[in-house]
């Protein structure tokens, strides 16, 4: 049965929690519980989480529940993802997780209306549905999925709408790594405003 959202985020479909460490872009190594969120519409043909693209009110969660599991960890930090996050309402969560004295990390495409209070907000931007324009003045980081050589000029349109103190960051797609990462390489040598991501987590064999 779909999700409907309702209830102003006091539930929200997680289809995947665990403790780990954050494997790409800026906080790389840093210890913190993972909610994702199922639904996205989004439909990158290169998703590693396309199990996350649909929701069911099996998945469904209090958001009282979500906070007593991830304030049981050592590290006081959760990093929210999908999915795509924003398709819900986050302001409930975060509160609570603020409550808790937890830091609130974001990852989003951000083509939806932001909700939530964040400490880092992750922007990954997705041509088939751009970011709204209201969040790139928000975003603490730019990651940008590099497959081909054509998404260095999307990484460069979206660089200069993003804020002065936004960490930028060029990540090769996963299964394009190998015929890749060579020009990427070359390319942040080139243009050193750039940051390289890896998933590191997939090296580590670390969900």
């Amino acid at each position: 049965m779909a999700i409907i959202e309702k209830d102003l985020g006091k539930k929200l479909p997680i289809i995947e929690k665990f403790y780990s460490i954050q494997g790409e872009g800026y906080n790389t190594g840093k210890a913190a519980y993972f909610l994702r969120i199922a639904g996205c519409d989004i439909a990158c043909s290169w998703c590693d989480t396309k199990f996350s693209w649909n929701n069911n009110s099996e998945w469904l969660m209090s958001v009282e529940e979500i906070i007593e599991i991830a304030s049981k960890f050592p590290a006081k930090a959760v990093v929210v993802t999908g999915g795509e996050p924003l398709c819900y309402n986050l302001d409930l969560l975060c509160n609570n997780l603020k409550k808790k004295n937890i830091e609130t990390y974001l990852e989003t495409c951000g083509a939806y209306i932001l909700t939530g209070v964040w400490d880092w907000i992750c922007l990954s931007p997705k041509k088939q549905n751009p970011p709204l324009s209201e969040i790139y003045t928000k975003a603490n980081e730019l990651k940008v999925i590099i497959q081909n050589s054509q998404d260095f000029i999307w990484a460069e349109e979206n660089s200069k709408k993003v804020n002065a103190n936004c960490k930028l960051f060029l990540q090769p797609e996963w299964s394009k790594f190998g015929e890749i990462i060579d020009e990427v390489v070359e390319y942040v040598k080139a243009n050193p405003k750039w940051n390289i991501s890896i998933q590191a987590h997939k090296y580590m064999h670390i969900p």
